[in-house]
């Protein structure tokens, strides 16, 4: 009764976190907007300033939804990897799919050099992301299918990623100067910028992934205790291994697609709820992913905002300057985190 009433605190706290990480992104800008006319502005009402109406609705509420959604579709596809792989360093892109959505995104930008004219814009940037992390999918997929053992398949995504990387480095390299720049811009990762339609998308892949996870938990939960046991129960490595990397490319490659490749929020969520849960049973762990990936780039978000100033720093430098420290910190720990 006691660890009942613990772990419903616990998950108050998560939610309450969500929810304050949220208003505290509204409230960071350029702009110094009141939190009574952020509210005003959230229902509808007219703010003091007409300007700031427009601020809060068409620029920080939809990058505060597209860090919310972004997150804890991250937080799911790492949870989903590292229990796929039993290692607690694998993240949503260890099968290559942001490289490969990297390969098709520097070609669009690099295309210029090429003799080709391909006009970047947020749609042709996604479909381009979308199209390359598909590709590398169906090559994951089609190992899948003949390899069997994981570790195998994991270096093999590994070398995927490699192989896309140097590609890469070849457009770079033929590649004219200010291509390069907007195509490392890209590489930076952006919350901004999207509009309601993509949004739609995103959270509809953050529904597909969760609906699949709940689906899988049966396995998710056997998984960890190897291929033996989950056969014990009923369960088909093969379909629940299918199941858990689609789940995993899907969340990762609709994240990249409009928010560009984010680093480190996959690897370290998972670790961080559960050493806050202290539990290793999945239908506990998915829906605390998902509110612990969108506090966790909520707040890198916010960080990122700069108070005050006129420029937000880019994503990936906050996630990586948390996450990192947050992982190295799990090693040198050394104590035990329920895989």
């Amino acid at each position: 009764m006691r660890k009942q009433a613990f772990l419903r605190y616990k998950w108050t706290f998560l939610l309450f976190l969500v929810v304050a990480l949220f208003v505290i992104n509204l409230s960071i800008g350029s702009v110094s907007i009141p939190l009574k006319e952020i509210v005003r502005a959230l229902f509808g009402m007219e703010t003091e300033n007409p300007i700031w109406k427009n601020i809060v609705l068409d620029f920080r509420l939809t990058k505060a939804l597209t860090a919310l959604l972004a997150g804890a579709a991250l937080g799911l596809g790492g949870l989903q990897m590292q229990t796929l792989f039993r290692n607690p360093l694998a993240g949503p892109d260890v099968l290559g799919l942001s490289a490969g959505a990297s390969l098709a995104v520097s070609f669009v930008f690099m295309a210029g050099a090429k003799g080709l004219s391909l006009l970047p814009s947020s749609w042709s940037i996604a479909i381009a992301a979308c199209l390359g992390s598909g590709v590398v999918l169906l090559i994951v997929l089609a190992i899948a299918s003949k390899v069997k053992d994981n570790t195998s398949l994991l270096i093999v995504g590994l070398m995927i990623g490699a192989a896309t990387a140097s590609l890469v480095s070849v457009l770079q390299f033929t590649s004219r100067a200010e291509d390069q720049q907007y195509f490392l811009i890209w590489t930076f990762g952006s919350l901004g910028g999207l509009d309601i339609t993509e949004l739609s998308i995103l959270a509809l892949a953050l529904v597909i992934g969760v609906t699949l996870s709940v689906i899988n938990i049966k396995a998710l939960n056997a998984w960890q205790l190897g291929d033996s046991y989950a056969l014990s129960l009923g369960i088909k490595p093969a379909k629940a291994r299918l199941l858990m990397i689609i789940t995993a490319s899907l969340l990762a490659g609709a994240v990249t697609a409009f928010c560009g490749p984010i680093a480190f929020v996959g690897l370290a969520v998972p670790h961080l709820i559960k050493l806050w849960i202290k539990t290793s049973d999945h239908r506990t762990l998915v829906p605390a992913v998902v509110l612990g990936g969108a506090s966790l780039l909520l707040l890198c978000d916010s960080i990122a905002q700069l108070p005050g100033a006129r420029f937000v720093l880019p994503i990936n430098v906050i996630t990586a300057l948390i996450g990192a420290p947050v992982v190295i910190w799990i090693i040198l720990r050394g104590r035990k985190i329920y895989v």
